[in-house]
């Protein structure tokens, strides 16, 4: 629905999510509350509960007081035993029209089939893929969103001509001691057999639903380019993506946008490094630049790189492989590929 939409169709609509809300809310037992285990994880959404099945994006259109219809987005993050927190922006969704910093953020919980959040005179119900905004002073329905599931622009991304497949759901031979499912996907824990100084990198990764963990314990692992720079994984659906959330340089920068999708969702990291120089002494004389999109919204735009990151190794002339850290957490990785971008040797022309 657009700011021009006709008004009866939309109370016609929203009196009938409405009804629909009422009948989740009341006629639904709450369901029993899992093991309030910070190290549970769930890797499928069948036996994730039912709080996994309110976590998710929303979209649509709030009435304001001249009248209009703006633009809205909303996250709604479980954190276990029934509860949430929801949090909203104006223009849309993070990468996909937000604007600044999130307007608010507010708790709620779950209602049989259904969760509540207040804010003063404001009441939000979430329930049958619908987020329903209630305002008191107004004593009436003032937005309706509808819930989405966005997919990175680069999923499922090729490797161009020369590019190195090193992991396509098969073959491992180009990791070490790599693990992989029943299903083909790789686990955490492995890094590459070959080493590459300067390349452009793609892989796909699935977080696990980890309601009860907070901060480094919900859904931990990282991509360590060159062993030395990590560009973390983690759970920070909805958080404010600080640099050891989702799309952070560990411990260095900050992503310019929070693009962590919910977990169990398919997500893209697509990474150019240039490495460090350093001449024959071993001084290094040009620091490494990243550039970094997450599910194909630009997070690092050619960020110079003074140091090694986190737990990264040493800066130095030698090349080491690029890990996928193990931090106890089921994250799982598909589709990898490398541009190897390498200088190659000069041959020096006999005089």
């Amino acid at each position: 629905m657009g700011p021009q939409a006709n008004r009866t169709s939309f109370w016609r609509t929203v009196l009938c999510i409405v009804i629909a809300m009422a009948a989740a809310d009341s006629a639904v037992p709450d369901s029993p509350a899992l093991a309030q285990d910070a190290k549970q994880a769930f890797v499928d959404s069948k036996s994730a509960g039912p709080d996994f099945t309110l976590q998710g994006e929303y979209v649509g259109w709030v009435l304001t007081g001249s009248q209009d219809f703006h633009p809205i987005g909303l996250q709604v993050i479980a954190k276990g035993g029934g509860k949430f927190e929801a949090v909203e922006y104006s223009g849309g969704l993070p990468g996909a029209g937000a604007k600044g910093k999130p307007r608010f953020r507010i708790v709620g919980e779950r209602r049989g089939h259904s969760a509540r959040f207040l804010h003063g005179p404001l009441q939000i119900d979430v329930a049958n893929d619908k987020a329903v905004f209630f305002l008191k002073s107004y004593e009436g329905v003032i937005a309706q969103l509808n819930r989405v599931h966005r997919v990175s622009t680069t999923m499922g991304a090729r490797p161009p001509a020369g590019a190195v497949s090193l992991f396509d759901g098969k073959a491992t031979e180009l990791f070490k001691s790599a693990r992989v499912t029943e299903s083909g996907l790789m686990m955490e824990g492995t890094e590459t057999r070959d080493a590459y100084t300067s390349f452009q990198l793609h892989l796909e990764f699935r977080l696990p639903f980890m309601p009860y963990a907070r901060g480094q314990g919900r859904a931990n692992s990282g991509v360590y380019l060159q062993s030395r720079y990590e560009v973390q994984i983690l759970d920070s659906f909805g958080l404010a993506g600080k640099n050891n959330e989702c799309g952070g340089l560990y411990h260095y920068v900050e992503p310019a946008t929070n693009m962590c999708l919910p977990p169990l969702s398919w997500q893209t990291y697509d990474i150019d490094l240039t490495a460090a120089a350093f001449d024959t002494a071993g001084k290094k004389t040009r620091n490494a630049r990243l550039t970094v999109r997450h599910n194909g919204v630009l997070v690092h735009d050619d960020v110079e790189i003074a140091r090694k990151t986190g737990a990264g190794k040493p800066e130095g002339a030698l090349a080491l492989p690029t890990k996928l850290q193990n931090h106890g957490n089921p994250v799982r990785f598909r589709n990898i590929w490398l541009v190897d971008r390498t200088p190659k040797p000069q041959a020096v022309t006999a005089r």
